[in-house]
């Protein structure tokens, strides 16, 4: 508390309370209210934070045609300010398990790199784009749908990236009504020219489209002259 000097003879005095409105409010009054406001009470994730004895946990399967193990990744998540209006969650650990030891020692100090990067607090999305730009030098892998994965990490990343669009921290990307429309009259343009299947998705799109390097679906298809994807959306002309 700040000390004043009295220079002055003391002639009468009253006692300052919270619910005076005829007293301005001085300094350390208005900081004193900033401290009680509900926005300095909200708790923000950081590494101090203590771990509490149960955390929501969500585990996702990958199945990799590389590998005849299932790998299983669980991430854990914190509630941070439960039962207020600032109530949010926010991931706190990774464990990642699988029967095929060829990868343990990696997988062992990716999980703990991304554990302590989530207890570290502030923006985690940076992850997903870091994992995904991973390319396996023995070139990727399809999986189901026609997604190709350059590598075991870049769809760790996707997994990630599922993860943290359902706790709200990614957006989920939509294409609204009139892309909706227009994409699908696209594709029914193009299959009505090429009644063919594609290979890698049964029938989903057709044959000859190419990858699509926004979503990586084997969707890119020439329309009107310029590539267009069937399932994003995306276009190299706009």
């Amino acid at each position: 508390m700040k000390r004043i000097k009295i220079e002055k003879k003391i002639v009468d005095y009253r006692v300052s309370t919270a619910e005076s409105s005829d007293i301005p409010d001085t300094a350390e009054t208005v900081e004193s209210k900033a401290v009680e406001s509900p926005e300095s009470k909200v708790v923000r994730m950081h590494e101090r934070l203590e771990r509490p004895g149960t955390l929501r946990g969500s585990t996702y399967k990958i199945k990799t045609p590389i590998s005849e193990h299932a790998m299983y990744i669980t991430i854990n998540d914190i509630v941070l300010n439960p039962g207020t209006e600032f109530e949010k969650y926010r991931p706190y650990e990774i464990f990642i398990n699988s029967k095929n030891l060829d990868h343990y020692q990696w997988i062992v100090a990716l999980t703990r790199v991304m554990s302590s990067v989530f207890r570290k607090g502030g923006d985690v999305a940076f992850l997903v784009e870091e994992l995904k730009a991973v390319f396996d030098p023995k070139g990727g892998y399809w999986q189901p749908g026609g997604i190709f994965m350059p590598s075991i990490i870049a769809e760790l990343g996707y997994v990630v990236e599922k993860h943290l669009q359902s706790i709200g921290i990614i957006p989920l990307e939509k294409l609204d009504e009139h892309q909706k429309k227009l994409v699908e009259e696209k594709r029914q343009e193009f299959e009505n020219r090429n009644r063919q299947q594609d290979v890698f998705d049964q029938g989903s799109f057709p044959v000859g489209a190419q990858l699509c390097g926004h979503c990586n679906a084997v969707a890119m298809v020439m329309m009107d002259g310029c590539l267009t994807c069937l399932d994003c959306g995306y276009s190299k002309c706009s």
